[in-house]
């Protein structure tokens, strides 16, 4: 579970390293975000030479959460931090490779 305004790291190829999480979009008032769920993102820091670049508007998935997820079974799994894959316009994945 992510909340408005937290720092992400960016789980791909694309250039960024870090975006901050903006809003969920269409209107669905959800105060907070989890693994699965598309997200509007800014990018707040990218390497000098990709194609993304800082300060840009971006939509995102969030891959990664530090709050555990409950599983049917009784199970947890913990991440060590909240991470993003950014997307393009088409919700296809802007980078190659996802760590």
């Amino acid at each position: 579970m992510i909340s408005n305004e937290t720092r992400l790291t960016v789980a791909d190829n694309s250039g960024a390293k870090e975006v901050l999480w903006w809003h969920i979009p269409g209107g669905s008032g959800k105060r907070y975000a989890s693994v699965g769920d598309k997200i509007v993102v800014t990018i707040k820091s990218a390497m000098a030479n990709s194609q993304v670049k800082k300060g840009t508007v971006s939509k995102a998935v969030v891959v990664r959460t530090k709050k555990e997820i409950r599983r049917k079974d009784g199970s947890y799994i913990r991440c060590e931090d909240n991470a993003a894959v950014l997307l393009s316009a088409q919700d296809v994945p802007r980078g190659i490779r996802i760590s």
